[in-house]
């Protein structure tokens, strides 16, 4: 038992392993308390599971009939030995990855956390392309004009 595609594998694994420990962190400091927070982070869960299971059940039919009918060969002794239908275990690793990297890197490169005040400043302040002046803040008081 070789098992070579197994370790081409690993380097993989290792970044993903990485990237999906600063993405927790990362989701643990922006995390703000409540039973709204905790649903909204079920939801994000849940849909990662379900899109998880949906991704690696595909794999396997889609992989499944494609080393079936001969378009993809897998040399048997560079496999573990364990098959899942005629595919070797090793043909999940890299949806597998891909079932932990994605929800990692969306929580990385989200910038939704932003508080309104930040995100309605930041609006006002960016520079306008069109050379249009500003639209005026409503809660700013209109000036009195004088005789």
């Amino acid at each position: 038992m070789n098992a070579t595609y197994a370790l081409l594998a690993l380097p993989f694994f290792a970044v993903v392993a990485v990237v999906a420990v600063v993405a927790g962190a990362v989701a643990r400091r922006r995390a703000p308390g409540g039973a709204a927070a905790r649903g909204s982070r079920r939801v994000a869960v849940a849909t990662s599971v379900v899109a998880g299971i949906a991704l690696l059940v595909m794999t396997i039919v889609f992989d499944n009939v494609i080393v079936g009918t001969g378009v993809v060969a897998y040399d048997a002794s560079l496999i573990s030995g364990l098959k899942i239908g005629v595919i070797p275990v090793e043909d999940l690793a890299y949806s597998i990855a891909a079932v932990v990297l994605l929800p990692s890197l969306w929580v990385l490169f989200d910038r939704s956390d932003r508080s309104a005040a930040d995100r309605s400043a930041h609006d006002r302040s960016a520079p306008d392309r069109t050379g249009a002046r500003p639209s005026p803040d409503p809660a700013t008081p209109v000036p009195e004009e004088t005789p």
